[in-house]
């Protein structure tokens, strides 16, 4: 078992992660979203080539729409294998949503928790996983409504890695924020997910509206509840990699580091206590 500590790749952050000091606790994997580096040239091309050199990378994207109901663009997955392949990234991951029709609609939309569903994201991930020559990962999304359907957000997310054959990227806060929002068990959700087919975790900070409604914004620090659910999740699959997420409103970097060792400091505690299956 891989126990490492990353962080999401952001613009803002290429300065401080190319002078970070490892001992001073710099992260040990980034991800990145293909979609912001693999049509990049010059010298911001020539600065990810240098992260991608000193950084294991993971990449997370955010435009293949494999819940969508457009025709998958085979030309862009051939190029997004292409940029794999070039900077040596196996682990890629993208959203259980869809987010373009005829256009990028450029938002994580929410799928109706149906068979119908399930089957139609077979079929898409299939074509997307021959293509790229690698088993996807695809990540449970903060939705804010539920669309009419026949299953709930654990069966659907089971069935569709059981009739997919794709694994899971299980966002934490994501579990949380919706848990929190529709009256649901963040906990009984993890308990139901499959051992070893969960691939990482995402952990993040989210905001609470007056009205009491989280939305994910990846702007805040991570609060004590999530933290308290990334320790369940460890419980159950074991200490997985986990990217520590932030958007916008980044924090200096030593703040982020700070939070970085946070991440490490559950992992290490989780390390030590026994798995629950």
């Amino acid at each position: 078992m891989t126990v490492a500590a990353g962080l999401g790749l952001r613009r803002a952050l290429l300065d401080p992660l190319a002078q970070a000091d490892e001992a001073l606790g710099a992260p040990d994997f980034l991800e990145a979203a293909p979609e912001n580096w693999m049509e990049v040239g010059g010298a911001l091309g020539r600065r990810f080539r240098a992260l991608s050199e000193r950084y294991p990378l993971r990449a997370h994207g955010l435009a293949l729409s494999i819940g969508g109901p457009a025709p998958l663009d085979l030309d862009w997955l051939r190029r997004l294998r292409g940029f794999l392949d070039a900077h040596d990234i196996a682990d890629y991951s993208d959203h259980l949503s869809f987010c373009s029709d005829d256009g990028q609609l450029y938002e994580l939309l929410p799928l109706p928790f149906t068979d119908e569903a399930v089957e139609h994201l077979a079929g898409r991930v299939a074509i997307v996983q021959d293509v790229l020559e690698r088993t996807i990962a695809l990540e449970n999304i903060s939705a804010y409504a539920r669309l009419p359907g026949e299953l709930s957000e654990a069966q659907f997310l089971n069935a569709v890695i059981e009739r997919a054959d794709c694994d899971l990227v299980l966002d934490v806060n994501n579990v949380y924020v919706n848990a929190m929002n529709h009256g649901e068990d963040a906990s009984a959700l993890i308990d139901s997910l499959p051992l070893g087919r969960v691939r990482g975790l995402h952990v993040a900070g989210h905001q609470l509206q007056a009205d009491g409604l989280r939305i994910d914004t990846h702007g805040e620090a991570v609060i004590a509840p999530v933290w308290a659910l990334l320790d369940h999740a460890y419980a159950r699959f074991g200490v997985l990699p986990t990217v520590l997420e932030r958007d916008f409103n980044l924090p200096p970097w030593p703040q982020l580091l700070a939070e970085l060792q946070t991440l490490r400091a559950h992992q290490a505690r989780a390390m030590n206590e026994p798995m629950h299956v």
